[in-house]
């Protein structure tokens, strides 16, 4: 039998390790995370990213039992800046593109350092862009138009939609790593861009999966290759371009989530962990091929690397193109 002092003694480590394992002890001086809603910021409602962040908002509330908020703020500076400077809790999260990593490469003043001012989580999700041509241009494969490209400096046109999206990085990217001159031509948006391309405006693009296959299908435009380093599961009949004669070519659209700098590791290990198990949902990620992009659900490490990566790789294109968001 135990001896009262025995006893006591167990009580006390018992009471110290619901401390260490964040359960609430006697005294209430420690509490489960998350024991309060958390807000995962994004971009403005309706974009691919809110998307994205509704569903793993709803995957994390079901886990979490706390309710998983999604905060649209306006595009670009706003979304990150918010994050930046919230509390390191674990109570608020961001979910954005490049912008994040890519700003300071085309602002003068960014309100966050990318690598300062946040932890990496994972990589939600990536959406390769697809060279499409005309069908009157005379290349059916990658190589064919690069040697028409370059029978033709300065002659032929690719639209995009606006600065420093996707498709202009994609399109920047390949002209830098082909030597091609093309002529760039902005629009105010993937619509546009597409039916400029469709009217004989301009002879190329890279667009998303989901805007251009129904018109390849119908003949109005030939697809050349896929800008992801793999085969992509949105287009598994194309070659990657990197694979068509371009080798080393990879140009994506990615979302990774991140917390403020200083949010405890544990927390962030948490976060990770049940945002990586909504992504590797069968049912969620049917959900996110069907509205054009592709589920990941990384390591922080492999997120952390990524972004240290596209800021020298990318950041250089931006550089050599003269691409500014000031």
């Amino acid at each position: 039998m135990l001896s009262p002092r025995s006893i006591l003694s167990f009580g006390l480590m018992l009471l110290g390790g619901n401390a260490v394992f964040g359960q609430p002890s006697s005294t209430g001086s420690a509490q489960i995370y998350p024991h309060k809603p958390v807000r995962l910021v994004t971009t403005e409602p309706g974009g691919g990213s809110d998307f994205v962040a509704r569903l793993i908002a709803q995957g994390l509330s079901a886990s979490f039992g706390q309710q998983v908020i999604v905060d649209n703020r306006p595009g670009g500076v706003v979304p990150g800046e918010t994050t930046a400077k919230a509390p390191p809790d674990g109570y608020t999260m961001l979910l954005s593109g490049g912008i994040v990593w890519l700003l300071p490469s085309m602002r003068t003043k960014v309100p966050w350092d990318p690598i300062r001012d946040f932890l990496p989580v994972t990589i939600a999700t990536t959406a390769p862009t697809i060279l499409v041509v005309q069908s009157s241009i005379a290349a059916n494969n990658v190589k064919e138009l690069i040697a028409l490209l370059r029978s033709r400096p300065g002659e032929l046109n690719y639209s995009s939609a606006g600065a420093a999206g996707a498709s202009h990085l994609a399109a920047e990217l390949f002209k830098s790593m082909t030597g091609v001159n093309i002529v760039w031509v902005p629009y105010k948006g993937n619509g546009p861009a597409l039916n400029a391309l469709l009217s004989g405006e301009v002879q190329l693009t890279f667009a998303p999966s989901g805007l251009v296959l129904s018109h390849v299908k119908a003949g109005k435009l030939r697809a050349l290759g896929v800008t992801s380093a793999q085969p992509s599961a949105l287009a598994p009949e194309l070659p990657t371009i990197a694979a068509s004669g371009v080798p080393g070519y990879e140009s994506q659209s990615t979302l990774g989530i991140f917390v403020p700098a200083r949010t405890p590791t544990a927390v962030v290990n948490r976060l990770n962990q049940e945002i990586v198990k909504v992504l590797h949902d069968a049912s969620a990620r049917q959900k996110l091929l069907n509205a054009g992009v592709e589920a990941v659900g990384s390591t922080p490490a492999q997120l952390a690397t990524m972004v240290k990566s596209e800021m020298i790789r990318m950041g250089n294109v931006i550089k050599n193109a003269g691409i500014r968001a000031d």
